[in-house]
């Protein structure tokens, strides 16, 4: 089922109505409701992967929602690995999505380094 925003008049719960906020994302605008985390955001915009695997490039966005995973971190204004499901979003929000490549691996044994 497609997330969406239910009109406050029409809620069962009878919530005030929310202030919209706009966020960018990867220099494209998107906008959300005051109090939804970046992840909701792009959930609802209909975006389910913002960073790939260093190593297979496989897609990732949200997987646990809880802030255990890591999987959907990006860079918010300028600070990387924000987890995005944690994150509440904040009108004017600058998110950059991130891909670290695997670090290099040197054999010490080949190179004759090693602890001096």
């Amino acid at each position: 089922m497609p997330s969406h925003a239910m009109d406050p008049g029409v809620d069962p719960a009878h919530p005030t109505a929310a202030e919209s906020v706009t966020i960018t994302v990867d220099g494209v605008a998107q906008g959300g409701i005051d109090g939804q985390t970046i992840a909701g955001i792009l959930l609802a915009a209909g975006r389910g992967a913002w960073r790939r695997t260093s190593g297979a490039e496989r897609p990732r966005g949200v997987f646990c929602g809880i802030g255990v995973c890591f999987d959907c971190i990006a860079t918010v204004n300028g600070v990387r690995d924000v987890r995005l499901c944690q994150r509440r979003a904040a009108d004017g929000d600058v998110v950059e999505t991130q891909h670290d490549a695997l670090p290099v691996r040197v054999d010490t044994a080949r190179t004759g380094g090693g602890d001096a």
